[in-house]
């Protein structure tokens, strides 16, 4: 399933340059392309710390 606006994704993969780990939850607040997407992560109190462009196959949509 193609990730949306707003959806909530988890990532799929290390990326230690960027201090996130596989399983950190965003939100998609952006498409920018063909399976590209970006991703806002936050951290504990809400603040964001990191927005990236991932692609699809990177990400996990979560469901509720």
């Amino acid at each position: 399933m193609e990730p949306k606006w707003k959806d909530a994704v988890v990532l799929l993969e290390d990326m230690p340059a960027r201090k996130l780990a596989r399983g950190q939850v965003g939100t998609v607040v952006e498409k920018l392309g063909k399976d590209v997407f970006e991703v806002e992560f936050d951290d504990d109190g809400g603040r964001n710390f990191v927005t990236l462009a991932l692609r699809a196959h990177q990400l996990l949509v979560l469901h509720h």
